[in-house]
This record gives C-alpha cells, sequence and structure tokens, in this order.
C-alpha cells in the first residue's frame, strides 16, 4: 500500500472511486451521487489542485486507488486552528487491510504539521464500523446531529467526533 497526496492527473481514477462510494454507501456522505456525477471533470481537478482549500490523499495497492480520505482547514480567523477530516471511503474489496486507519493518521500527521490543533468529522450514526475506526484512531464523540441528512426521505443523524491534538489554551 501506497498512500500519497492526490494530484490533479489523479482526477479521472478519483471521481471514479468518489462516484462510486456515493452510489453504493448514500447514507455515509452529505454529498449526493446525482450532484456529484452532474460536475464537470474540470470541478473533480480544482478539488485536487494544490489551492484548494482541501487536501486529498489515496490510498493505493498495487497501483490501484483503493481509498480516499480528505482535510479542509478552516480559514476564517476565528477557527482556523481547526480541520474537518472527510470524504473517507475504502473500496469494499480492500477492507479490512489497514486501509482506513492507515489514511486517518495520515490526516492526524498532516494536520499536525500544519498546526491544526482540533481535528473534527462526522459519520453517520448507523456506520458503526467507521465511528469504532475513528475511535482506534483516537477521536472522541460528541454527540449526535438527529436527521442530519435524508436519503429518499429517509431520517439519518450524524455523529460528531473530535480529536484535540494540542491542549486548549
Amino acid at each position: 500500500m501506497q498512500i500519497r497526496r492526490l494530484e490533479i492527473s489523479d482526477a479521472p481514477v478519483y471521481r471514479e472511486l468518489r462516484l462510486r462510494g456515493l452510489r453504493e454507501h448514500p447514507d455515509a456522505f452529505t454529498s449526493s451521487f446525482e450532484e456529484e456525477n452532474r460536475r464537470s471533470p474540470a470541478d473533480t481537478e480544482k478539488r485536487l489542485s494544490p489551492t484548494s482549500d482541501t487536501v486529498m490523499w489515496g490510498a493505493f495497492v498495487e497501483g490501484t486507488l483503493a481509498g480516499v480520505v480528505g482535510m479542509t482547514r478552516e480559514t476564517r480567523l476565528k477557527n482556523r486552528h481547526k480541520a474537518t477530516l472527510v470524504a473517507m471511503y475504502v473500496a469494499p474489496e480492500y477492507a479490512g487491510q489497514g486501509l482506513g486507519l492507515a489514511l486517518v493518521q495520515t490526516v492526524i500527521q498532516a494536520a499536525r504539521a500544519a498546526q491544526v490543533e482540533l481535528l473534527v468529522l462526522t459519520v453517520t450514526d448507523t456506520n458503526r464500523q467507521a465511528a469504532a475506526l475513528y475511535a482506534r484512531a483516537g477521536f472522541a464523540s460528541f454527540g449526535v446531529e438527529p436527521d442530519a441528512i435524508r436519503v429518499n426521505g429517509v431520517p439519518f443523524g450524524k455523529q460528531h467526533m473530535y480529536l484535540q491534538l494540542t491542549s486548549a489554551t
């Protein structure tokens, strides 16, 4: 397995994997397959651009993109000490190989290197496997937002989790 920051040249394989995750697991993401599928390839390239507010990493197994994760750094003065872990997805055929934890640890290391003090995320409250993964990485839950998303009219809550990287002053 190799984990590296995704580049504009990775846009086609990233887009394919992202759309797959959104299609196969619509309750796991706030974004929807329908909305993302309407976006242009240029939008995907923009997300992977070095100037994007979001940094995306990919886990490659024998040259195949098998998992992704991102980190969006807050830019406003009052909350720029925070970043959000976003868009985590590992293709099911690669589950159980440690890719998910390695991707989360990559974000944690990058956050520390960028002097982020607080890392946050949300996970659908029915996705116990993902929540357990985040807990193993050191994240703690601080509540569930009920009815956070709706998929075909069905409500899902989102568990909010955080990892304090440095002591709050």
